[in-house]
């Protein structure tokens, strides 16, 4: 037989409020360099015609790309 470690529920818990931390602390850091570029780049109009458009979409896409 193989023997399996047992996770106490205390160091479960220890754990979940540890990434519950990391979670809360990731949310209220400043906002990052890179996007700060690209709010700023949405501030500039839109070209006419059928070229790439910023549109939310892609804005919210990039936003999830920075680390």
């Amino acid at each position: 037989m193989s023997e399996q470690s047992k996770v106490s529920r205390r160091s479960f818990f220890a754990g979940l409020g540890a990434v519950a931390a990391a979670g809360a602390a990731t949310k209220l850091l400043p906002q990052s360099p890179a996007a700060a570029v690209i709010d700023s780049v949405t501030s500039a109009p839109e070209p006419d015609g059928d070229s790439y458009r910023l549109t939310e979409h892609i804005k919210k896409y990039y936003r999830t790309t920075t680390i």
